[in-house]
């Protein structure tokens, strides 16, 4: 059993508190990593609201991490000791009939327990002041060590920076991978970014590796502008600069509407907006973030019927274990920004800081 410090979630709505806590050895396929760095998502704060449906506390939160096998259990061929890794919220087993699909990354093998908050076993790894706390999206990086099953660990390159990289366990690949793998954006296409955060950003980034002739990227922070050009927007628009509808102000700004739109926010209303502003015929909505718990979406049925398509996408569509070592190249061969993305580095015991800069737009 290895002592160390993690972030605990003891209860709903409270900060993190940072405790030394317990982690049990890996079982047989569960791998025991030694986190190095990670990054906080909106989704940790989602749970960590109460919203969450699936939420259970207390809970050690965290899922964009990197680091090194510390152990291995019994069975584990995959990685070794000494494995530079990251580990996978969307699992890739290779056996289930979703891995067998081409058309699916949503590995389907430990989602049940995993959406319990413990491993496949049904059991947790992590004890703090004699009690179990629960795992989180099946891997828990707010810890100096964690364990997770082996089918949601990616080995990667062992010189990429932890610091950066860690960024592709969620934010960047989902971003990246809305655009190239579920929207599929064509050379010479207009786009339009809902929502200027890290995955946004992502997304832009993705439209003009895709080569889009013309992104615009829309959000009430104006502070988030100068970024998304820097990514690739050719133009930013605010919401609240016009008495229009967004969708209106849109489809006149690009003869009839976009070729592709990117919901990047979890707002039920900006998904609607998001999908009325693509062009009749064609046009193509991605839905990216997360609504709450009970939201449900509306449009009129002819905005379907008239040749527009809505969409979902999870993690980009990336099936992890085979698709984040080479997104790992992608990032050490300069083709993809990684880098640019990080606004603050701060240490881990300022984590509830780092929630707040994310809260503020920051």
């Amino acid at each position: 059993v290895i002592k160390c410090k993690a972030a605990v979630a003891w209860e709903a709505g409270k900060p993190l508190s940072i405790e030394e806590v317990e982690v049990a050895p890996p079982k047989a396929h569960e791998v025991r990593i030694k986190i190095v760095a990670t990054a906080v998502c909106h989704t940790d704060a989602y749970t960590l609201s109460g919203a969450d449906p699936e939420g259970c506390f207390p809970v050690i939160l965290g899922h964009e991490g990197a680091g090194i096998v510390e152990s291995v259990g019994e069975g584990v061929t995959k990685v070794k000791k000494g494995d530079t890794v990251i580990p996978l919220y969307i699992p890739q087993c290779g056996e289930c009939k979703f891995c067998k699909n081409p058309k699916t990354n949503l590995c389907q093998k430990i989602r049940i327990t995993q959406g319990k908050g413990v491993m496949p076993d049904g059991t947790s790894r992590f004890t703090c002041k004699g009690k179990q706390i629960y795992h989180f999206m099946g891997t828990s990086t707010f810890s100096e060590y964690t364990v997770v099953a082996d089918i949601s660990v990616a080995k990667i390159d062992a010189a990429a920076p932890l610091d950066k990289v860690c960024l592709l366990g969620c934010g960047i690949s989902t971003g990246y991978g809305a655009a190239v793998n579920t929207a599929k954006v064509e050379p010479g296409s207009t786009c339009a970014v809902f929502g200027l955060g890290g995955v946004g950003l992502a997304v832009i980034m993705g439209c003009k590796l895709a080569g889009a002739s013309r992104i615009i990227g829309i959000d009430i922070n104006k502070d988030k502008y100068a970024k998304a050009k820097e990514f690739g927007a050719t133009e930013c628009i605010s919401p609240q600069d016009s008495k229009k509808p967004i969708q209106e102000v849109l489809v006149e700004m690009t003869d009839g509407g976009v070729d592709y739109s990117f919901e990047c926010i979890g707002n039920v209303g900006v998904m609607r907006a998001a999908l009325e502003a693509c062009h009749k015929g064609w046009g193509v909505s991605v839905i990216v973030g997360v609504a709450a718990a009970g939201q449900e979406i509306s449009t009129r049925p002819f905005q379907l019927v008239t040749g527009r398509t809505w969409k979902g996408t999870a993690f980009g569509g990336w099936k992890s274990v085979d698709s984040v070592p080479k997104l790992v190249t992608e990032y050490m061969s300069k083709k993809i920004k990684v880098d640019e993305f990080v606004t603050h580095t701060l240490p881990f015991d300022k984590i509830n800081e780092a929630f707040e800069l994310m809260h503020s737009g920051k």
